[in-house]
Order: structure tokens, then sequence, then C-alpha cells
């Protein structure tokens, strides 16, 4: 029997800022259910960044297997068990569910395993159990799911979230999109063994990021045997007897693929939830518009995560959806605010940045000055192959205040971290300077950048 009371908050969607919404409002006091119809923590803990970065940890033990012997390790034979890795992974997954799920119940939370959809501003029904629920508020984070292309033979084509289930690694892998999901997905695979090949529409990998770390991982790429093709789309696929797909691109050469995943974007989950004609408008690509407090167009009725179409993102999500309960429940302002947000690419090398590119900023500011550094790392140089370590600072000439950091090497996620804070409290690059290093690292090459890059100042 459902409680039909009246709810101060209704979550639809259990992914990470429903969740964090939900709690955050029931700590405060409030009466709070969240509806979820498939598993709680949403796309980053059930099919995305939480297996997705277990599977890179597993990849990257191929670079240290080689390594290893740099250093003077002896190694026999090794192989890669991914049933037995698929097996732990979902277990993993399924603990953090779990948890999610406690938390909630700990915070008073109730919980509704069930499809919800908007009835009215203030009402929810819950499609499975055929009821109706009063509500005051509603809070939409129903997060979003991969695109999908329509070509002869697309039904042969996997998606990202398909990746997680397969039942064997394939020998050749051909990934389509040139975003992140793509070059992490690529870089994983190349590592557990696939002939892996990238087919993108866009002229470079990762559009959006600065193009000099953009470049360093296409470089890195083609060293590794990862085959690029750029500026193209996929035409048509056939599968043949042998179970192999031939691959027709635009520029009509075919690639011969075992699988292949598409990795083209996500698009919101706004389909069928009763937003339209609860007066929720969206946007032409599907999305819910929200002003700054992540409030629609319907008072009632307020929306975080990818489902907005902003900056897609867990953190993100996460803090909008606590800055929405901190407000309505709290009156806590501003909680919500955000700095430069960093984001990390989980490639091998791993990619970190924050903060404006040198192209965003040369559009916005009148003189730019660049500081970069490449180097072999210390790890590096006692290998047969060496990678390279990229860093960059984007400095605003007129204050000097840093304007974008980024990263091209090991652990730079957890660099770009603590660069986030120096950029969030407006550090200049005499703070940087000023800073002393810790060395030997990697990372001490943030704070020894003195000579300006003048080759880019014409570009």
């Amino acid at each position: 029997m459902l409680d039909d009371k009246n709810f101060d908050l209704f979550v639809v969607g259990g992914g990470s800022g429903g969740v964090r919404a939900a709690r955050i409002a029931a700590e405060h006091g409030a009466r709070v259910a969240i509806a979820e119809e498939s598993r709680f923590g949403g796309t980053c803990v059930i099919r995305g960044c939480v297996p997705k970065k277990l599977l890179v940890y597993a990849g990257r033990f191929t670079e240290e297997f080689d390594y290893s012997t740099s250093f003077g390790w002896k190694i026999g034979d090794v192989n890669f068990d991914w049933h037995a890795f698929r097996a732990k992974s979902d277990a993993e997954v399924a603990r953090l569910e779990r948890a999610y799920r406690t938390n909630l119940q700990k915070a008073g939370v109730q919980l509704f395993d069930d499809r919800a959809v908007i009835e009215a501003p203030n009402r929810i029904r819950l499609l499975h159990a055929n009821q109706s629920l009063p509500t005051q508020r509603i809070l939409v984070a129903t997060g979003s799911r991969p695109a999908r292309n329509e070509f002869p033979g697309c039904e042969h084509v996997l998606n990202s979230d398909d990746v997680f289930n397969l039942e064997n690694i394939p020998e050749r892998l051909l990934l389509v999109g040139g975003g992140y999901i793509a070059v992490e997905f690529a870089s994983i695979f190349s590592h557990l063994g696939s002939a892996t090949a990238i087919a993108y529409r866009a002229p470079k990998l990762l559009r959006g990021f600065d193009t000099d770390i953009a470049h360093h991982l296409e470089t890195h790429f083609q060293d590794r045997g990862i085959d690029l093709h750029p500026g193209v789309t996929i035409q048509a696929i056939d599968r043949l007897e042998s179970g192999t797909f031939q691959v027709l691109l635009s520029n009509r050469k075919i690639v011969m693929a075992d699988a292949i995943v598409s990795a083209t974007g996500r698009i919101p989950n706004t389909s069928n939830l009763g937003l339209e004609e609860a007066g929720v408008k969206l946007d032409p690509a599907g999305a819910i518009i929200v002003d700054t407090e992540y409030r629609t167009s319907v008072s009632s009725i307020y929306a975080v995560g990818d489902v907005i179409n902003k900056a897609n993102l867990t953190p993100v999500a996460i803090r909008a959806g606590h800055a929405v309960a901190d407000k309505l429940f709290a009156q806590i302002e501003g909680a919500g605010a955000l700095g430069p947000i960093p984001t990390a690419v989980f490639t091998s090398p791993e990619l970190g940045t924050v903060g404006l590119s040198e192209q965003a900023a040369r559009l916005s500011f009148k003189r730019v000055r660049i500081f970069r550094s490449e180097f072999t790392p210390m790890k590096a140089s006692f290998a047969v192959k060496r990678a390279r370590t990229f860093m960059k600072l984007v400095v605003d000439a007129e204050s000097d205040k840093v304007l974008g950091v980024h990263v091209v090497g090991a652990d730079a996620g957890e660099i770009i971290q603590m660069a986030s804070v120096a950029l969030t409290m407006g550090a200049t690059k005499a703070d940087f300077d000023r800073t002393v290093a810790v060395h030997p690292t990697a990372s001490e090459e943030l704070v020894t950048m003195r000579r300006e890059f003048m080759e880019t100042q014409d570009q």
C-alpha cells in the first residue's frame, strides 16, 4: 500500500543529482519521495563513471607490466580474464546501488521502484502502481541516454551503455565519435588487446578541448597503433557470413570490425514524462529550460543534471541537486554557484583540464600569455616507449590571472583537481610562480614554467 500523503518534494530519477537533492531535502526536514524505474545511482554509478574507471584501471596494467621490465622485474605470460573482471565490476556496482538506497532510507526518503510521470504541476503518477501522488514541488533528474544515428545497418551498432555487457573483448573494435566517451573506450580496449579504430565527424578529436592537448592525445594514439579516421561518418554497415562487420565510411574507405560502438553523444531523457503537458518548456534538443536556480517555466517544477544539458558532469549535477534542496528547505542562497569546472578524460595518457582553452581565451581577452612544458616524466625515462607529459597555462596578460590549466599525463585528473582550487580562488601567474615545487614530481612543472611560449601569439 503506497503512502498517498502530500510530499514536500518528489524527485523523478535516482541518479546522482536526484539522490543528492532528495537526501539533503529530507535532512532539512522535508517530506521527500524519489522514484527510479531502473537502478539507483544513474548513469555514473551504473553504466558510466564507476564501471568505466574500473575498466581504465584494468587496462592500465598493460602499461605497468611493460614498465616493470625496465625496472628489473621479470614477468612471464600474462592474460586478462574479461569474465572475472565483469563479475567483480558488477558486484561493485551492485554494492554502490545498495549504498545509495540505504543512505536515502536513513535520511527518511520514501523510495519507489517505479516509473514516475508528471500528471500536473503538483502531482506525480506512478505508472506500474497506477497511483497518483500529490506533492508541493517536483524535481526532474532523469538524466540522458545515448544518441543514435540512423543509416543502413545501424541495428548492428552498440551504444556506450552496452560496452559493459560485452560477452568477450572484440578482436577488432570501431568506436564512432570523437568525444571523451569514444576516446576513453578506445584507450581502454586498445590496452586490453583489441585492434582499435575511431571514426569521427570532426577534423580533430575532443572538440571543445584545448587543441594542444587534443593534438597530444592524437599523436599518442597513433603511436600506440589506434587507427584514426577524422572527418567521416558511417554510411552503411554489412554483416558478413563470418559475423564480421564491414563498415563503409563517407570517404569510401572500408573498416572491418567485430564490434562497433557508437559514442556520438547523449540526449536528455524528457520523452513521455508529461513535461510539456504540464507546461514545462524544452529547448530544440529536448532539454528542460531552467533559470539560475534550476526552476523550470512551471514554478513548482525544477530540473538538474543531464536533463538540462548544461555541463553534463556528475559533480555538477550533485552540486545542483544540493543547491535546490538548500534553497527550498533551508533558505540557503547561492549554494549552486559554479566556478571554473574541472574535468578529466581517463585515457592513457590521462587528460585534465580546468578553465578556458587557449582558443576560447583569445576570443574573450585582448592579450593572452601561454606557458607550455613537454617532457618525459621520470618513470617513463626508464621505459622503451617513452610517454610524454604535456602541461599548459593560459594567462590573461593584463590581470595576470590564470584562465586555464591543461595537463596530459599520468594522474592528470588528480593534478587538475588541485589546480581548480587555485583557479576558483582567482590565482595569478605570480601566485603559481611563488609556490614552492614538490620535487621530483610531474606536477612541479605547473609552478616552474617561466618562459612564455611566444610562437602561439600570432595564431
